[in-house]
């Protein structure tokens, strides 16, 4: 596994590796399904910390496939077969086209081995469970889907009753999970034990004034500021017009602002369908002029009582108590801030204390009364190094399972870190929250299983709910 470095008292950072590992027997190809920020992050990271390589893409507008495409995939020539797609549900009927003919051992361009999905939230699931046929290694971009039943079906499909073992590696989003900084802290806390038992935890997302405006407030004179008092083409202006560079250089300045603007006038209406509503952003549309009621500021309370101790006679005392003490968790997501996701927060423990930034982690020793100062390795990149780390890991066990190194189960566990099942109770935490909040009450985490999962038809192992 990664190698994380040790805690250094001078502040100079500490080597991380995350280069690529040794090559493989072939280079996977990957698909990339949505080639918006999300998709070229996923696609840079493929490209610069992987030996895989981006194969091909589907994005239903033209001048941004167009534009991935040359950037990742067939450069200054023009796609082959098999390369460039309007929508998933094209390249599914090419696929199975293309594994009949060489069913038959017919000529044929070669297939993807993994993909990407970085749509909108709201159609993860569609793609999710469309393509579930070709059995593909398949990483969904969060959330994984927008309503609980959702979750629920992708997991009937793709893990259904009775089955032996899944058939390919799935992964989630969740790209700070292998970001250098938390993997060394989640090392601390329950490899190395550094604070004893955990007790509490305070952690606050800051998501900043800027990017939460550009991901719910899309106010013109805002994109306008950052385009030409800056110049910048970069993010988040190449996400409303992904041509606006090139734009720039071919007819100027002043061309390029009135095709921002021409963007950014872009809106809909009473008569407009909600299926073409829902099916792309609306940078022309202002947030508070819209019914968009996204939470800016929330803070949740997770506690957990006394778990009871397992069976084991033969297990120390000490053993059948580890994890299983009470703990308290507060969650404080807020908008309007400084900082953009430079996340913070504090660990308590038995034995000691672990604060914590974006940049560095603090561990306090009760019984030394002495602090140490740990620095991870800035590997940059988006998400503190999570996009790289994400994809590395994805790839990895897509490599391992390829290869036949290891089976899909062990390759999940050793590479991704999780089931999806572990995936699914993290969404149903997430849609008990937001009950929560919007019923302004307190929910029981076992009585909700039972009323929302347990009830349904098809549920997930018993394990801890």
């Amino acid at each position: 596994m990664t190698d994380f470095g040790h805690p250094v008292a001078n502040g100079n950072q500490t080597p991380c590796d995350f280069h690529t590992s040794a090559p493989s027997h072939k280079s996977l190809r990957i698909l990339i399904i949505g080639a918006g920020a999300r998709g070229n992050a996923y696609a840079q990271a493929v490209t610069a910390f992987t030996n895989a390589h981006v194969y091909a893409v589907v994005e239903p507008i033209q001048q941004r496939r167009e534009a991935f495409g040359r950037k990742y995939i067939w450069g200054d020539g023009e796609p082959v077969e098999g390369q460039s797609f309007n929508d998933w549900s094209e390249f599914l009927l090419y696929e199975l086209s293309r594994r009949e003919k060489k069913r038959y051992e017919k000529p044929v361009t070669p297939g993807v081995d993994g993909v990407f999905i970085c749509t909108l939230d709201g159609m993860h699931a569609e793609a999710i469970l469309g393509l579930r046929v070709l059995n593909l290694h398949m990483m969904s971009e969060k959330p994984l889907a927008t309503t609980l039943q959702d979750c629920l079906n992708i997991y009937k499909a793709l893990q259904p009753p009775h089955a032996p073992s899944p058939k390919a590696i799935f992964s989630i989003g969740h790209v700070l999970h292998y970001s250098p900084h938390n993997m060394l802290l989640r090392k601390l806390l329950l490899e190395d034990g550094v604070i004893g038992e955990v007790l509490s935890i305070e952690h606050a997302e800051p998501v900043g004034w800027w990017h939460f405006s550009h991901s719910y407030v899309r106010a013109k004179k805002i994109y306008e500021e950052k385009f030409c008092d800056s110049r910048n083409a970069g993010w988040p202006i190449h996400i409303v017009d992904p041509e606006i560079e090139d734009l720039v250089g071919a007819r100027g300045m002043s061309w390029a602002v009135g095709r921002l603007h021409q963007r950014l006038a872009e809106d809909y209406s009473e008569s407009t369908t909600q299926e073409e509503v829902e099916r792309r952003p609306w940078f022309g549309r202002c947030v508070y002029e819209s019914d968009n009621n996204v939470c800016d500021d929330q803070i949740v309370t997770i506690t957990w009582d006394d778990d009871p101790l397992p069976n084991g006679q033969d297990l120390a005392l000490s053993e059948r108590l580890r994890g299983r003490g009470a703990k308290t968790a507060m969650f404080h997501m807020i908008a309007q801030t400084e900082k953009q996701c430079e996340r913070r927060g504090r660990v308590y423990g038995s034995k000691g204390e672990i604060e914590y930034d974006s940049k560095m982690i603090r561990v306090y020793d009760f019984a030394t009364s002495k602090a140490q100062v740990h620095y991870p390795h800035q590997s940059g990149g988006g998400h503190g190094g999570g996009d790289a780390g994400l994809t590395r890991h994805f790839i990895n066990a897509v490599e391992a399972v390829e290869k036949g190194t290891m089976s899909v189960e062990e390759a999940q566990m050793f590479h991704i870190g999780c089931t999806l099942d572990d995936i699914i109770r993290s969404h149903a935490m997430v849609f008990a929250a937001e009950e929560a909040r919007r019923q302004k009450t307190v929910i029981d985490w076992a009585s909700w299983w039972r009323a929302n999962v347990g009830s349904t038809k098809y549920t997930l192992p018993q394990g801890t709910a």
